[in-house]
């Protein structure tokens, strides 16, 4: 961005603290009910307090950008979603809401919004769309455009985080091999994207060394970012349990039970007779 790039703060300085806030209004409500991991709501503070820097972070050129781009989309989403909201929400709410939620999710539209390719494609394509078009130049003057474009940010990277890593309860969710496909596809769209920046092969109003510093920003930062979220998937991976293997038929079985049977039922039969 050129220096006339919007700095947005206003009412989007009021987002972080207000989720941090029902976030830990829900959480202390759990104390009568088991409590709540101190873990969790630490991991949540520290997303929302990624979101207040990213608001406050200066706009005013291309690096700027980019940082808010890190922040708001990669890696304060990864400490919001490992906070576990929704399972909060769903031990907060009536059980009654709570089920009303868990079928919403099994939806076919609500499926397919959580898959991780879905998140890929509204993170990774959000920021080819942007870069790529006229829309980046557009929102150097746009304050209102600029907001929208961090909240499209904000919840497409939540969404992907989600979809790869999130411990909230999701239907159909792929299998490990699956989401880390999906993450190192996620890996080359950042560093593909990140070379064309550096090789000045944007729509993007910017000198070559604000280009260059972005670009290593976006291929390096994106790297860390990834490389967390792919530490998180391990994290809160839980294998399955194997099924018991059903016991091989054993030929002898219903032999050896009639023989016995017959020996119970005749020394009955000779106690008797005596």
């Amino acid at each position: 961005m050129t220096g006339h790039a919007p700095t947005v703060v206003g009412p989007l300085l009021l987002v972080p603290p207000v989720l941090f806030w029902v976030y830990l209004a829900a959480a202390l409500r759990q104390r009568d009910h088991g409590g709540w991991s101190h873990w969790r709501t630490a991991s949540f503070g520290a997303g929302a307090a990624l979101l207040a820097v990213a608001v406050v972070v200066p706009g005013h050129d291309l690096v700027g950008h980019m940082w808010q781009h890190l922040l708001v989309g990669m890696v304060a989403p990864l400490g919001l979603v490992l906070g576990a909201p929704g399972t909060l929400a769903l031990r907060t709410v009536r059980r009654r809401t709570g089920r009303a939620a868990l079928r919403l999710l099994r939806h076919p539209v609500a499926r397919t919004l959580a898959h991780p390719v879905t998140g890929l494609l509204l993170t990774a394509g959000g920021l080819y769309l942007l870069h790529l078009t006229p829309l980046h130049r557009t929102v150097q003057s746009n304050p209102g455009l600029h907001a929208l474009v961090l909240l499209h940010f904000l919840a497409s990277g939540y969404l992907f985080c989600w979809a790869i890593a999130g411990p909230d309860p999701g239907p159909h969710r792929p299998g490990v091999p699956v989401r880390l496909v999906v993450l190192g596809l996620s890996v080359a769209a950042h560093a593909t994207l990140a070379q064309l920046m550096y090789a000045g092969l944007v729509d993007t109003a910017a000198p070559a060394e604000q280009l260059r510093a972005a670009a290593t920003l976006m291929y390096y930062g994106g790297d860390l970012a990834e490389l967390l979220l792919a530490l998180a998937l391990l994290a809160t991976w839980r294998p399955a349990p194997r099924r018991a293997r059903p016991a091989a038929p054993d030929p002898g079985r219903r032999e050896r039970f009639m023989i016995g049977w017959v020996r119970v039922v005749g020394g009955a039969g000779r106690r008797l007779a005596e």
